[in-house]
C-alpha cells in the first residue's frame, strides 16, 4: 500500500531589513509556507517561498531647448535660430554631454509673408548635477529667447535590467534564509538547491497627485519617477541528516 509524502508547516515571524546591500531599505516580505517531504529517489525536500521588493530611483534625464524665429527671409529665420542652436551644443558638450545623447531637429515653414524656423534640441544626462548646470547657463544666457524645458527623469533599460536581477536574488535569498531556519527547527541540514521558480514579479511607480509635480524639488521629482520592483519566488532544497555519520578508519 502506497504511503502519502509527509508535510510539516511552519510558521516564521517575518523580518525586515537591507535587502540586498540595499539601494533603499525595504520591509522584506515572508510568506510563511515550507515543506518537507520524500521525492523520488529517496531524498527528502523542503520547499519555500520567498518575496523581496527594491526601490531604485531614475538614472537618466532629458531636456528639451526649443529654439524659433521669424523672419521675411527663410536664410535670416535659419540663421537667427542657428547662432542660439550653436551656444546651446557648445554648452552642453562643455559640461560633457556626449553626441549620442543630443538630438537636434529643425522645422521650416511659411506663415503668410513670414518664415518661421524652429529647432529643437534634447539632451540625454546621467550625471543630474551637470543637467542642472546645463539648464542655468541657458536659462541665464539666453534668457527668453529659447524655451528650456522641466528634466524629464526616466529608467535606462540597463539600470532596469540590474534592478530585476538584485529584487530576484533577494528573494531566493530570503527563501534560503527561511529553509534553514526550517531545517534548523527539524534538525536537519540544508542541502543544495534543487528547484527556483520565480512565480511573479512586478514593478510600480509612485502616484502623483494632479497639481502637485510643479511644486516639487529636483530631489522629490527623482523621489517620485523611482521604481519599486518585487519578486516572488519557490524554490526546494534538499533535506539533510544535520549529523553525517563518519567513515570509519
Amino acid at each position: 500500500m502506497a504511503h502519502s509524502p509527509a508535510r510539516v508547516f511552519a510558521s516564521l515571524v517575518p523580518a525586515t531589513g537591507d535587502v540586498c546591500g540595499g539601494v533603499k531599505e525595504q520591509e522584506v516580505k515572508r510568506e510563511v509556507k515550507a515543506g518537507c517531504s520524500r521525492c523520488a529517489g529517496g531524498g527528502r525536500q523542503v520547499e519555500v517561498t520567498g518575496s523581496a521588493e527594491l526601490c531604485a530611483p531614475p538614472d537618466r534625464a532629458a531636456v528639451s531647448v526649443s529654439v524659433s524665429n521669424s523672419k521675411e527671409s527663410a536664410n535670416d529665420a535659419a540663421n537667427s535660430v542657428q547662432r542660439r542652436l550653436d551656444y546651446i551644443l557648445h554648452s552642453a558638450r562643455q559640461h560633457g554631454v556626449k553626441e549620442e545623447d543630443i538630438t537636434v531637429m529643425k522645422h521650416l515653414q511659411r506663415e503668410e509673408e513670414l518664415y518661421h524656423m524652429q529647432a529643437e534640441v534634447s539632451m540625454v544626462f546621467s550625471d543630474f548635477v551637470k543637467m542642472q548646470a546645463v539648464r542655468s547657463v541657458l536659462i541665464e544666457k539666453l534668457d527668453r529667447s529659447v524655451c528650456v524645458g522641466d528634466p524629464r527623469f526616466f529608467h535606462s533599460s540597463e539600470s532596469l535590467s540590474v534592478l530585476r536581477r538584485r529584487v530576484c536574488a533577494a528573494a531566493v535569498e530570503n527563501a534560503r534564509l527561511k529553509a534553514h531556519e526550517v531545517c534548523n527547527l527539524l534538525g536537519q541540514a540544508l542541502g543544495r538547491p534543487l528547484l527556483v521558480r520565480e512565480e511573479e514579479s512586478r514593478e510600480w511607480t509612485s502616484e502623483q497627485r494632479e497639481g502637485v509635480a510643479s511644486t516639487l524639488s529636483l530631489q522629490e521629482k527623482v523621489g517620485q519617477m523611482s521604481i519599486t520592483a518585487s519578486s516572488h519566488v519557490f524554490v526546494t532544497f534538499e533535506l539533510r541528516p544535520k549529523h553525517s555519520t563518519r567513515k570509519r578508519l
